[in-house]
């Protein structure tokens, strides 16, 4: 089991865990299930069902059938990826431990979310079983251009001095701020495509984030 951390929302947590997984085998399955805020242990087991294709609408209401069938699927090799993890309560997580302490588990269980750390401390099972913590940090400015010309074509070009005040000024290393920047940038080049990403078009994407901390 790993476990992806991050101190703080906007970061870039599940974009990093996102692309980590695309560089798996073609041949390792990836699953990833959606929880919603403060889910009981039928939400969690109707979300492991339902991305795992089984039939959630007849077997969630019956735990024990469930169960089996989530445990015989388990024995699939594979990655399940488990976003929003701070939301689980520690039963819910207790249930994923048992889960994944089944006979024949051959499935991975990545779990991420800021403050994910904090809710595993209060499931000392599930805490204990951990093979690995990551915690992903805000971007450095020396980093911001490598990583948005990694992330998006449009910023491929532009100065990395521009690139580095706009963070200090305003995105302070959120990834997230500067998707939002990436997309008022392209919408600005699709009424003008033959525009640069200069300065002025960085300040002006910057200026419609509104105040930002």
């Amino acid at each position: 089991m790993a476990t992806d951390l991050g101190p703080g929302a906007g970061l870039g947590k599940t974009v990093a865990v996102e692309q980590a997984l695309h560089l798996l085998p073609g041949r390792v399955p990836v699953w990833r299930a959606v929880v919603g805020v403060g889910p009981g242990l039928p939400q969690v087991r109707a979300a492991l069902c339902e991305v795992l294709g089984l039939p959630s609408g007849s077997l969630t209401h019956r735990a024990g059938p469930a169960d089996q069938a989530l445990a015989e699927a388990l024995a699939e090799p594979g990655v399940h990826f488990l976003d929003d993890a701070q939301r689980l309560s520690p039963p819910a997580l207790d249930y994923l431990r048992q889960l994944w302490d089944s006979p024949g588990c051959a499935a991975a269980l990545v779990l991420c979310g800021a403050g994910s750390e904090r809710a595993l401390a209060r499931a000392a099972a599930m805490r204990s079983r951990v093979l690995t913590w990551h915690q992903v940090s805000r971007l450095d400015t020396e980093d911001v251009s490598r990583t948005l010309g990694l992330s998006h074509p449009v910023w491929e070009d532009a100065d990395p001095a521009d690139l580095g005040r706009a963070d200090q000024q305003t995105t302070r290393g959120n990834f997230r701020a500067w998707a939002k920047i990436t997309s008022h940038v392209c919408a600005a080049r699709g009424r003008d495509s033959g525009a640069g990403v200069g300065r002025d078009a960085i300040d002006q994407a910057c200026a419609r984030l509104g105040p930002y901390s």
